[in-house]
């Protein structure tokens, strides 16, 4: 590792979320945010080895730079699926060992390999002889009764050993056992301090900080400590943050929020043409006039006749006009 490593690339990231941020998620993300480093949801390098590859590697060349996360434990399957990746044109393969839930788990892989540093480690070190992108990982503080500092300090030397320049860190700990994947999100204390240690002993690692971070003057405080920011469900409900983050980080004007309805049509005439259905790309939409007035309105237009089996452009024409229909929002 050299310290001259380009962290910048890490600085504004979206978190991958699953059955969130999908294709047209990622899409519609990036109108809003042109730094932004996007992720996939997560996919088992078993589907990709024996599934639908062209399927679950689809995206668009507009999403870029985005990242394929992967889950698994076995190194050779990752590595073959690492490889996958890269040639279907992600820049980055990031593996997960952050996400509790039991199916993931059962498969023996997300938040429990941070008891198995080593494994994780041989997982790396297979995936990165495979391909040139980066390869990353995602991780939480702790899990379960494995939870102090030094249990993180030893996961990260771990990875940088294994060659890791990246490290994604989800600043709550992981219950493997007693509470669902959304309680898990929650219930944990965040442990900010602990991701900043983290980085104060290891300079040369790119650190991400994720977790519970949902204001553009959260994200600067936060970077003054760490490398870059990762946000989760902000981003899905208040995707309109994106674009704060931008103008705070990169100078970008904000953009008028109709004018991305706009500027995404395009891409959702193409889809419905080749049999995409609306609901699938407007549920992406809910958030973005979050606060404002006319908001309930668009989204209950969007809710109500997107689910329909001809539902086209007709339907967010009809959401904008009643969003604006609202006297405080003309």
């Amino acid at each position: 590792m050299t310290e001259s490593f380009d962290t910048t690339p890490w600085r504004l990231t979206v978190a991958p979320m699953m059955d969130w941020t999908d294709r047209h998620c990622r899409y519609f993300h990036r109108l809003l945010t042109p730094h932004g480093r996007l992720y996939t949801e997560m996919v088992t390098s078993a589907a990709l080895a024996h599934g639908d590859r062209s399927r679950l590697l689809r995206h668009s060349a507009f999403e870029q730079p985005v990242a394929l996360q992967l889950g698994g434990s076995e190194p050779a399957e990752l590595a073959q699926a690492a490889r996958m990746g890269e040639e279907a044109g992600y820049v980055e393969i990031n593996l997960n060992v952050g996400c509790p839930s039991d199916r993931v788990q059962s498969g023996r892989f997300g938040a429990c390999l941070m008891r198995e540093p080593a494994l994780v480690g041989d997982c790396v070190t297979a995936m990165r002889a495979a391909v040139r992108v980066p390869v990353t990982v995602k991780c939480r503080i702790g899990v379960d009764e494995q939870d102090d500092y030094h249990d993180l300090q030893q996961f990260t030397q771990q990875m940088i050993a294994a060659g890791v320049q990246v490290l994604i860190v989800h600043a709550r700990k992981a219950w493997l056992k007693g509470l669902s994947p959304k309680e898990n999100r929650e219930v944990p204390p965040l442990n900010y301090q602990r991701v900043y240690a983290l980085k104060k002993e290891f300079p040369q690692l790119c650190i991400v900080i994720n977790g519970g971070i949902t204001t553009v003057e959260a994200m600067q405080e936060h970077l003054a400590h760490v490398d870059g920011v990762m946000l989760g469900r902000a981003a899905y409900h208040d995707p309109y943050v994106l674009a704060r983050a931008e103008a705070a980080m990169y100078g970008e004007p904000l953009p008028d929020r109709d004018a991305i309805i706009e500027r995404l049509l395009p891409y959702i005439e193409s889809e419905l043409a080749q049999g995409t259905a609306l609901k699938h790309i407007t549920r992406h939409l809910l958030g973005l006039y979050q606060g404002l007035p006319g908001a309930r309105g668009f989204r209950r237009v969007l809710s109500e006749r997107a689910h329909r089996n001809d539902a086209g452009i007709e339907v967010i024409r009809a959401a904008l006009d009643q969003r604006h229909a609202t006297p405080a929002a003309a």
